[in-house]
């Protein structure tokens, strides 16, 4: 998802728009996370952008957008621009601490 969202609209409170684009946001990542996995994909993993327009947008984690969003609302912006986009997303093992391995006797 690219997409500008405007901030202020006629007959609308600022924070109900506000609250408007999060639910949207938060709808979009749900319908993308119910989508199959490929085969060898162990989860969904989001690249997040958000910024006042597409050039000044900033690489952000999933979870810090709401903060985020709220924080360019407070500001002199007329519309927020967001890019979410879905990727596969693989985990990686952990190694094993020294203290846990067994013994060889």
């Amino acid at each position: 998802m690219k997409k500008n969202f405007p901030l202020h609209l006629p007959g609308k409170e600022d924070l109900r728009v506000v609250e408007a684009i999060k639910l949207e946001l938060t709808k979009y990542v749900k319908r993308e996370r119910r989508k199959t996995l490929p085969q060898g994909v162990d989860f969904w993993d989001f690249s997040c952008k958000l910024g006042s327009d597409s050039v000044a947008a900033t690489a952000i984690p999933l979870p810090d957008i709401p903060k985020a969003l709220d924080a360019i609302s407070l500001g002199e912006a007329a519309e927020v621009y967001v890019e979410i986009l879905a990727a596969p997303g693989y985990r990686v093992k952990k190694p094993i601490p020294a203290a846990y391995q067994q013994r060889k006797s």
